[in-house]
């Protein structure tokens, strides 16, 4: 969690908790100072990636608060747009998730994946309230946590002394209590950027406001529908939490479904992929973990920090550093020359010299250590929107019960669930929500799509399917898959076909399975049990190879704003 500059909000007293008001609670009229304000599109601050399509961005003024919009107090939201090159259908906004994820950028990044969506629709991006401007020194609202506040020395979670936990517990406080000192942490909310999409629906010209969103940006999507469903277009979500519960159960299941990506899927991949360093079985490759675990933490490597490498590893470059890191230490341990198989080389000496400055090869456990210690997050500055949505946006529970929830969590799910109900900065979180947030109704389920990989390790797939049962609409799964972000980002013909003519040719699929596609230096699936069952909708097929850099890379952003709770 890092963050370039300092919050441009002032700190202020930290605001008195006030009732909650219904949903949808507004002003009775917006005034036209919003509504009638001209969007001066021009040049994006952003580089335009390779393959990717170039936007043009606008800054719009929105109320801080939409609940008294005619308070005179203001926020700024940038917006993108890559215009759509057919006949127009509509604009499709997009979000990347977070909370706090910037979604500028993606706009022209999803319309070059997905050209044949581009032609229908206006692909609009947005920099959700609170952060900042994508491109500008402006990271929007960050909190500046006191130094003297935060653990001295490395933490191992699986401690439980009451010392430890005492030491654990106080990063997540002084978060809280930073991040509720800015005044404007009332007003980042997922109710309050539901209204700022409306505006910018109301500043296009268009009576529908279709929606493509990633991880927590599911929940915005559906909030956003509930809100106003009469206004909701197509909207798909992937990735998706339990829209129709509460959001923060979805952080709360990060151990369970990391625990099981890790010891389903990735570990037996590193056990096909790094047999000679790593151990030719699951339970072998498990048995180095462990012992790898110390090795670092000879050299001062955190064992919390350690563990952190197989929490939310929802990306192809993670897993390949992830590797890098376990094979570099295991040759150093062992006293073996560290070797790469043959279709992941490439790969593997790309990430390794990106982060640790040298070749696969020449990489030792002693520069990985270097390396990890130099990366160690800097909660000084931490971004404010992240918690101020998480916590804020519904009633959080206790520091007391997220402690028991470690209690439970740690035997069952080690990797992540003896940190996590320690590390919860929402137990903290004191301030109550001014809004409450409703589910879908039926106007608005009905032109909802929801798509979501079986083993994605940072919004679980019972999550997602808890939320289309209650709401009643229709989930595309992906069996086997492993990543977060399916759509346009998989490389999946199955899911982009399925979504494209949900989109384009208002068809929306019933509940199908997708299958999966290879992993990476793999040529075939390797089938694991889980919660997907059933046939599959289409025949396995190779990855689709249009733009594999543009796609890596959007999934990688996506991922890396989901990646640590």
């Amino acid at each position: 969690m890092k963050n370039k500059t300092a919050s441009r909000f002032l700190v202020t007293a930290v605001l008195l908790a006030v009732p909650v008001l219904p949903a949808g609670t507004a002003a009775a009229a917006t005034p036209d100072r919003y509504t009638g304000q001209q969007v001066a599109w021009g040049a994006c601050p952003f580089p335009v990636a390779d393959g990717a399509k170039p936007a043009e961005c606008a800054v719009i003024t929105v109320p801080r608060d939409w609940a008294h919009p005619d308070s005179g107090v203001d926020l700024s939201v940038s917006i993108s747009r890559v215009a759509a090159t057919g006949e127009r259908l509509g604009a499709l906004l997009v979000n990347p998730g977070g909370p706090g994820g910037q979604g500028s950028s993606l706009a022209g990044a999803l319309a070059g994946l997905e050209p044949s969506v581009n032609e229908r629709y206006d692909f609009i991006g947005m920099d959700p309230r609170g952060t900042g401007h994508e491109g500008t020194a402006d990271a929007g609202f960050v909190c500046q946590v006191p130094v003297g506040r935060l653990p001295q020395g490395p933490l191992d979670a699986r401690d439980r002394s009451a010392a430890s936990i005492a030491e654990h517990q106080k990063t997540p406080r002084a978060i809280a209590e930073a991040c509720q000192s800015d005044a404007v942490a009332p007003f980042v909310t997922t109710w309050q950027t539901a209204h700022d999409m409306d505006l910018i629906r109301t500043l296009l010209g268009d009576e529908k406001l279709n929606y493509l969103g990633y991880s927590y940006g599911t929940w915005l999507g559906a909030k956003y529908a509930s809100l106003f469903p009469a206004r909701a277009g197509k909207v798909v979500l992937d990735s998706s939490v339990d829209f129709e519960g509460r959001l923060q159960a979805d952080f709360e299941a990060f151990p369970k479904i990391g625990q099981r990506q890790t010891d389903e899927v990735f570990v037996p991949w590193l056990a096909r992929q790094f047999p000679a360093q790593l151990g030719a079985s699951p339970a072998e490759v498990k048995q180095k973990i462990e012992r790898l675990r110390a090795f670092y933490a000879g050299f001062g490597v955190a064992p919390d920090q350690f563990d952190a490498l197989f929490v939310g590893n929802g990306h192809e470059i993670r897993w390949l550093l992830d590797a890098a890191v376990l094979v570099a230490g295991a040759g150093q341990l062992d006293g073996k020359p560290v070797q790469a198989p043959a279709a992941l080389a490439g790969p593997l000496d790309t990430w390794s010299t990106a982060v640790f400055g040298k070749r696969l090869a020449q990489l030792t456990g002693t520069d990985v250590a270097a390396g990890l210690a130099a990366a160690e997050p800097d909660y000084r500055k931490v971004s404010g929107t992240r918690y101020a949505v998480a916590c804020g946006d519904q009633p959080t529970r206790t520091a007391g019960w997220y402690k028991r929830l470690s209690d439970r969590q740690g035997p069952q799910y080690p990797i992540f669930g003896w940190a996590y109900g320690l590390t919860e900065p929402c137990g903290f979180w004191s301030d109550r929500p001014r809004q409450a947030l409703t589910g879908l109704p039926p106007e608005a389920a009905a032109h909802v799509l929801v798509v979501q990989g079986e083993f994605d390790p940072q919004t679980g797939y019972e999550q997602a399917r808890s939320a289309v049962r209650a709401a009643g609409v229709p989930l595309v799964s992906v069996d086997d898959a492993a990543f977060h972000g399916q759509y346009a980002l998989g490389g999946n013909p199955c899911v982009d076909g399925m979504v494209n003519v949900f989109l384009t040719a208002n068809s929306r699929p019933g509940s199908v399975t997708c299958p999966g596609v290879p992993l990476p230096g793999e040529d075939r699936v390797f089938p694991v049990a889980g919660p997907v069952t059933g046939p599959h909708a289409a025949t396995a097929s190779a990855a689709d190879t249009r733009e594999p850099a543009l796609r890596l890379a959007v999934r990688r952003s996506i991922g890396e704003l989901n990646d640590g709770r």
